[in-house]
């Protein structure tokens, strides 16, 4: 695995993008924090302290959050930028750390307003796990393709597992768990696009 230098090192910084546009998404969509709540499995209590930024919100509560919502995963932790430039360097590329379990998660386009496709780079650690719920908004499609290391993905109820080279094509219509195999955690990247 890589060393990333340019991995924000303020949480605090982190935790107020992801409070401010969780907060916005959530008032954009007229749900109370109760409404909110019964969407995602999230507690009110939770779903408030995520949105003072008094918490550092993991992989799987933003994954919740986000499929209560109905939005991809990035509406989350990236900022409204409008039209996207041309080119994005590294250093633009926004990057988040799960606080529990150590996933890294590099975004490296974002899906523009009209839809578009979107890719994240993924590096997951040694014997991590993340769950995400079946997502209750728009459904997309994603394609993973594994870089480094050993992969298991849970699809619903199918099971498979990838390794270098190794490209699988599902949707967020089931539920989803990404488990790092072996003795070395996993890089992969990940593609989605309007089903």
């Amino acid at each position: 695995m890589r060393n990333n230098s340019s991995l924000l090192d303020e949480p605090a910084g982190i935790d107020s993008l992801i409070a401010s546009r969780l907060l916005a998404l959530r008032q954009a969509k007229a749900l109370s924090l109760a409404e909110l709540a019964e969407l995602s499995g999230v507690s009110k209590a939770m779903i408030s302290k995520v949105e003072r930024a008094e918490s550092s919100p993991t992989a799987v509560l933003l994954g919740r959050l986000a499929a209560g919502l109905g939005v991809p995963l990035a509406q989350l932790l990236t900022q409204d930028k409008g039209s996207p430039d041309r080119l994005r360097t590294r250093a633009e590329q926004e990057v988040w750390r799960d606080p529990e379990a150590g996933y890294l998660r590099r975004q490296i386009v974002e899906r523009g307003a009209s839809g578009g496709v979107e890719m994240v780079e993924i590096e997951l650690p040694r014997s991590a796990q993340v769950g995400y719920p079946r997502w209750s908004g728009k459904p997309y499609r994603q394609c993973l393709w594994m870089l480094e290391g050993m992969l298991r993905v849970d699809y619903g109820d199918e099971r498979f597992e990838l390794g270098p080279g190794d490209c699988l094509d599902f949707g967020v219509d089931r539920p989803l768990v990404f488990k790092a195999l072996g003795r070395t955690g996993c890089r992969y990247l990940l593609v989605a696009s309007p089903a």
